[in-house]
């Protein structure tokens, strides 16, 4: 690894806290920037503010090593990983500012030579964006030599949440240079620790297939969603059916669910949709697709309903995947929140055993109450099933035999 014995992670969620745990227990000096005060105290203490197995013994490792340390400023340091979110606006256009902030506090910090990568999931161009910009800030370090000026790459992360340890380590990586020397620059950053290949390219063909990868799936998680309603329209067990199909050896269709949700799939589609809105027609259907499943649950819901007028629902599961805590865009809070404005004498317990407290969207709503698996269901007219998890899977029913059951995910087969 070429001179850098320091890092900066920008971003302390899902990605940069692995990211820098993983770093640091390869003896390098990390710091971890993040905006919430609350995120850099947990840091310190070597606790993980967020579920993600196996990051806690990583994270305390490398704090009491002293290797891992977390602020809310940005320091000097050899590299700069940007980890931060990238949402989209109303009109789907990516929202660069969290980008353009943490470009803003890099820039005071620099001296020359050293290496920015950009890790968050961006449009085609956005480590340009990245880099023009700090270089407006610095106009001094525009027109230095390579060896002298700086170094800017895009790595996109590709790791499943829940196993994001493991993965950063054993999957393929993409590094894109904005030079070809930035991109090899940080793939000896990253050999510190990914065991997979480490594969070179420019930094918007990086941009790009990080978006292609997530859009991929996104099409085909349409496909079988699509199909549910289909399924449902015509009189058939969509579970039976995807069973049968996928029994021929070219087939494999993917498991339907309430939507599409996390940071990435039901995200990174609309970023290849804003750079070419004409071209992306497959890809934008498939999104409307997969954002249109909530409604198409809360009416069904809503038909099975028919004729209560105060009716309690157990809905079961918030996170937007099995067995982790990451609510991010996650389909499951929609249809709460949606069934919450469309039946507002209803009681909804919504049981989430990985987190703590409602999410802001639904803590507001009267009616809706975070509860356990056992008091949700005991009195429940209908029992929604929206995510999978383990701990509902092992729970014992407790539920009225009148209860009427409806599983969005296949969960309760």
């Amino acid at each position: 690894m070429e001179n850098i014995t320091t890092v900066a992670v920008i971003g302390l969620g899902y990605i940069g806290l692995p990211t820098a745990a993983i770093l640091a227990s390869k003896g390098i000096d990390v710091v971890g920037v993040d905006v919430r005060q609350s995120t850099v105290d947990a840091v310190n203490r070597g606790e993980v503010p967020f579920v993600e197995p196996d990051l806690g013994t990583y994270l305390a490792g490398a704090v009491t090593q002293g290797n891992l340390t977390a602020s809310t400023k940005t320091p000097a340091a050899d590299a700069y990983i940007v980890a931060v979110p990238t949402p989209f606006k109303d009109d789907h256009a990516a929202d660069l500012s969290y980008i353009e902030a943490a470009a803003d506090a890099i820039a005071p910090q620099l001296v020359g030579g050293e290496l920015l990568i950009l890790e968050s999931t961006s449009p085609p161009g956005a480590t340009q964006h990245m880099a023009d910009r700090i270089l407006a800030l610095r106009p001094d370090l525009r027109h230095k030599d390579e060896d002298g000026g700086l170094f800017f790459a895009h790595c996109p992360e590709r790791v499943l949440p829940g196993r994001v340890m493991i993965e950063l380590v054993t999957n393929d990586r993409i590094v894109g240079g904005v030079t070809p020397r930035a991109a090899e620059r940080a793939k000896s950053l990253y050999e510190t620790f990914c065991q997979g290949e480490i594969l070179l390219t420019d930094a918007k063909t990086a941009e790009m297939a990080k978006l292609v990868e997530n859009s991929f799936r996104d099409v085909n998680i349409a496909f079988a969603n699509e199909l549910s309603i289909i399924a449902d329209k015509v009189g058939v067990n969509v579970w039976e059916l995807i069973e049968l199909a996928n029994h021929h050896p070219r087939v494999n269709i993917l498991q339907p669910g309430p939507g599409v949700g996390g940071h990435c799939i039901a995200v990174d589609p609309w970023f290849i949709v804003d750079a070419a809105p004409e071209e992306a027609r497959l890809i934008r259907t498939a999104r409307e697709v997969n954002d249109s499943k909530p409604g198409w649950v809360v009416q069904s819901v809503l038909d099975k309903l028919s004729g209560h007028t105060s009716p309690v629902i157990a809905a079961l599961g918030l996170s937007f995947k099995p067995d982790i805590d990451d609510l991010r865009e996650s389909p499951a809070v929609e249809v709460v929140r949606q069934l919450a404005a469309a039946l507002p004498t209803s009681t909804i317990y919504a049981v989430e055993p990985h987190v703590s407290a409602l999410p802001p969207v639904l803590e507001v709503l009267e009616g809706v109450t975070l509860a356990s698996h056992d008091t949700a269901v005991a009195g429940a007219d209908l029992v929604l099933v929206l995510v999978g998890h383990a701990a509902f899977r092992d729970a014992p029913e407790g539920r009225p035999q009148s209860a009427i059951i409806v599983d969005t995910c296949g969960a309760s087969r």
